[in-house]
C-alpha cells in the first residue's frame, strides 16, 4: 500500500476560523491525512477534545499513527453524514468549539494505483470512498440509462459533450462491459472533438460519476443542515470546497440561514442561526499553489452559529 499523504488545502486559514480555545469540542469531518485534526490538537490543550470522522480506512489507520501521542482525540471510521448519530449515541448534545470540512478526494485517493479516481491511472471502475460499498463506478458506467448519464455528466461534471459521451458508452458496452478507467478514458477521447484547453477531456466526466458513486453533494447538504442543530452559540463552521458545485451548496446554506425566515406552523418569525463570517470565500495563496497545484481551485467559506 502507498504512503498516505494528503496535502491539506489553506490549512491555517481554515483552523484559524476555528477560533480553537482549551476545554472545547471541535469535530474534523473529514480526517484525510490529518493535518487539520494535528493542528487543532495542538491548540485545544490540555482540556479541549477533537473527534475525527473519514469512511476511508486507509485515512484512518495513516492518521491513528501520525496522531497516536494525542490523548484528546477520538478517531471515528464513519462518514461525516454520521456525525449527528454518532454525538447522539455517545450522549454528546453539543458542538462546542466549532467543525472543519475539507471536502472532496484526498490526493492518495485520487493518485492510487487501484482505486479507479484517476484518468492517468489504468484501473478498474472503482471511485468507492467507503471500500466496503456495493455500489461502484462499474455500477453507473454499464447500468446507468443513456438519459441518466447525460444527467450526471451535465450536472455533476458541467459537461459540454455530455450526450455524445454518453452514447459512445451505451454503444459500448453494448458489445463489451466497460471495466478499466483506461477503457472509460478511450471512450471519452473518442467521443469528444479535439480543442485546446489545459483540462483533461476525462476530467469532468470522471468528476461527476465519483460524485455520483459517493452522493457527494447530498451529503454535504444534509450534513451542514444537520451540525447546525448541534453547534452551540458562537461555535463555527469552516468549508473547504473544490468546485463549483460544493461551493454552491454551502453558499447558499450560509445565505438561507443567515436570513429572518417565517414559520406558517409558528405564526412567527425565526431568527437567523448564521452569521457568515466572511462574504467572498478565501482562496489559496499563490505559494501555496505552487507547492500544490489542485489547491487552486479551493475556496473556504467561515460562518458562526448565533442562536
Amino acid at each position: 500500500m502507498q504512503e498516505y499523504k494528503h496535502y491539506p488545502v489553506m490549512l491555517n486559514e481554515a483552523v484559524d476560523a476555528l477560533h480553537c480555545e482549551n476545554g472545547k469540542l471541535y469535530i474534523d469531518a473529514t480526517l484525510g491525512g490529518g493535518g487539520y485534526s494535528e493542528l487543532i490538537l495542538k491548540r485545544i490543550q490540555p482540556a479541549g477534545k477533537l473527534i475525527s470522522f473519514d469512511i476511508d480506512i486507509d485515512a484512518v489507520n495513516a492518521s491513528k499513527e501520525r496522531l497516536k501521542d494525542y490523548k484528546n482525540l477520538t478517531i471515528v471510521n464513519d462518514s461525516y453524514t454520521n456525525i449527528k448519530k454518532y454525538l447522539f449515541e455517545n450522549n454528546i448534545k453539543e458542538i462546542t468549539g466549532g467543525i472543519v470540512f475539507d471536502l472532496g478526494a484526498s490526493t492518495p485517493q485520487l493518485t492510487s494505483d487501484s482505486r479507479g479516481f484517476s484518468f492517468m491511472k489504468d484501473s478498474k471502475l472503482d471511485m468507492r470512498f467507503n471500500q466496503n460499498a456495493d455500489f461502484s463506478a462499474y455500477d453507473v458506467v454499464n447500468d446507468y440509462r443513456e438519459d441518466e448519464l447525460v444527467r450526471i455528466f451535465s450536472e455533476y461534471g458541467e459537461e459540454r459533450f455530455s450526450k455524445r459521451i454518453a452514447k459512445k458508452i451505451v454503444e459500448t458496452r453494448k458489445i463489451k462491459h466497460i471495466k478499466t478507467t483506461k477503457e472509460l478514458v478511450d471512450i471519452i477521447l473518442d467521443a469528444t472533438p479535439r480543442i485546446k484547453s489545459k483540462i483533461h477531456p476525462a476530467t469532468r466526466v470522471f468528476q461527476a460519476i465519483r460524485i455520483e458513486v459517493n452522493h457527494e453533494l447530498d451529503n454535504i447538504k444534509n450534513t451542514l443542515n444537520d451540525v447546525l442543530t448541534l453547534l452551540s452559540n458562537n461555535a463555527i463552521l469552516s468549508v473547504v470546497t473544490f468546485h463549483s458545485l460544493e461551493d454552491r451548496i454551502v453558499k447558499n446554506i450560509f445565505r438561507d440561514y443567515s436570513k429572518e425566515s417565517y414559520s406558517e406552523e409558528e405564526k412567527r418569525y425565526i431568527p437567523p442561526l448564521l452569521e457568515v463570517v466572511i462574504k467572498k470565500p478565501l482562496t489559496a495563496s499563490m505559494e501555496e499553489i505552487k507547492i500544490n497545484p489542485p489547491s487552486r481551485s479551493a475556496k473556504l467559506r467561515i460562518a458562526k452559529k448565533i442562536n
